[in-house]
């Protein structure tokens, strides 16, 4: 029987390039409007202890990410790990969840956007209100904001990845000066000061409580980072490198995170801060602490800065999920559409419409009702973790006494001890946010739409697997990984 067809995807992208999709995706517009959020619920030492003890985690299971893009160098990420692990149909949940994660930051990341013209315009913004959803108003004006900046990236995404990831680069660069600038304007200024960090945690829950509420968030925090994998068949350098850009990224994440949690906390006492926020109803908290101790010139300056967290988001999370449905595609377990590439620019631009049309959608439900899909996702981010770290812990050996269960069998029982760490880390994630008696168990619309989401997800493949499953396994080895044997 003759092969189905393999597309390929072009190598172009550049190592800083990269760097700059996992660590621009990573921060995106987080960084810039969370910070009063976590304060709230941990404290400031609590949420910067909780956020690298995250960025640690992250590198450990990273570790299980380097290791894999290296040995098989393909499109599609934790889909192509679970596949190599468990099999074809934990591939399939693996990506499932997956690209519900990236399809919701990139249309959180559209939504932040016009949170952000709401806080410089409010009069603007506010005209031409629909309706709320959950107590947050949606205007036909926050809509279009929304609609124009995901129209936007997802035809610059259609235009090539290599002009994706040099606008990528250069978004983050900006990004990293927008940040300094304001640390400079904090340490500079009269107002800012460490004391106003006191109390360290939050009063009335423990230190440990505080510093899980955070780390239990870490896969949302730092997710991004996984999207190295999603573009290795693109890597114009050799694969081995990425495991380097990994841990440059999150750590350059998790310093940029900490120094603006620090930065917010320190304009006054937190805890007054957090009071003036409520009390004021503020759209955006961060620009208040910001433009308390600068002006309206570090409202600018923090402007620009979220404006390239949320370019950065968009650009980097579109960019993952055309390549995981695309990847998902040429496996057979989406329709064939998807496995299409542009004949000009030969992106998977299937994939890329895919997400924009469905992106779409969300701005006309309001900020509050994304948010309960977004916290949802993180869950599916940590069974992907969970699906990279557990195929790496089957590939590395304890010593070269254990037989070879796969051509990729390596002897390594240092990384074989963090890729368990990595999954007990996954599994600690997940019971973090799906226990009910968790400090950070998810709200009930998030266990809902969960719910939903696993529903259609079984639908789903119900109805594909005949076609998926008829595959002979040397077939389906070569259309995800390019090679007949494992």
């Amino acid at each position: 029987m003759a092969k189905r067809e393999r597309q390929k995807l072009q190598r172009s992208l550049k190592p800083h390039w990269v760097w700059a999709i996992a660590f621009g995706s990573a921060i995106g517009w987080g960084a810039f409007v969370l910070p009063p959020d976590w304060i709230g619920q941990a404290g400031p030492l609590g949420v910067v202890i909780g956020i690298l003890l995250g960025a640690i985690l992250m590198m450990i299971i990273g570790v299980s990410y380097g290791f894999l893009i290296e040995k098989f160098p393909v499109t599609g990420g934790e889909f192509s790990y679970a596949y190599i692990g468990f099999g074809r149909s934990f591939a399939f949940l693996a990506g499932w969840f997956l690209t519900l994660g990236y399809i919701c930051i990139v249309a959180l990341n559209a939504s932040a956007l016009a949170l952000l013209a709401k806080f410089l315009f409010p009069d603007f913004v506010r005209t031409g209100n629909l309706y709320t959803v959950a107590g947050y108003d949606v205007s036909i004006i926050q809509v279009l904001i929304a609609s124009a900046a995901l129209i936007v990236f997802a035809l610059l995404n259609i235009r090539g990845t290599s002009f994706s990831g040099r606008t990528q680069f250069v978004f983050s660069m900006i990004l990293i000066f927008g940040i300094l600038l304001l640390a400079g304007g904090a340490i500079f200024s009269e107002g800012p000061s460490l004391s106003n960090l006191s109390p360290a945690f939050l009063p009335n829950q423990t230190a440990i409580a505080s510093i899980l509420t955070i780390l239990a968030i870490a896969p949302f925090a730092y997710v991004g980072f996984d999207n190295i994998p999603q573009a290795a068949e693109e890597f114009k350098f050799e694969a081995n490198k990425a495991f380097g850009l990994i841990i440059w990224s999150l750590l350059a994440a998790g310093i940029a995170y900490a120094i603006m949690i620090i930065v917010t906390a320190s304009t006054m006492p937190w805890q007054d801060l957090l009071a003036q926020i409520e009390s004021q109803n503020s759209v955006w908290g961060t620009g208040d602490a910001i433009e308390s101790y600068m002006g309206r010139t570090g409202v600018f300056v923090i402007a620009i800065a979220v404006i390239m967290g949320i370019f950065t988001g968009l650009n980097g999370f579109i960019i993952s999920s055309s390549r995981l449905t695309f990847a998902m595609g040429r496996a057979r377990i989406l329709p064939n559409a998807f496995r299409k590439l542009h004949k000009k620019y030969q992106t998977p631009y299937v994939g890329i419409l895919f997400t924009l049309a469905v992106c779409l959608i969300a701005p006309w439900f309001g900020r509050q009702a994304l948010l309960w899909v977004v916290d949802m996702s993180s869950t599916g981010v940590a069974i992907a973790y969970f699906f990279c770290t557990a195929t790496a812990y089957k590939i590395f050996k304890w010593s070269d006494k254990q037989p070879d269960k796969h051509s990729a069998s390596t002897v390594a029982p240092g990384k074989k001890l963090l890729s368990l760490i990595g999954m007990i880390s996954s599994i600690g994630f997940l019971i973090l946010l799906l226990l009910p008696q968790s400090p950070a168990s998810l709200g009930k619309e998030s266990y809902i739409a969960l719910g939903i989401w696993v529903v259609f997800g079984i639908v789903f493949y119900l109805v594909n697997a005949p076609r998926y499953n008829k595959i002979d396994e040397k077939e389906m080895n070569y259309l995800i990984l390019g090679k007949e044997e494992l």
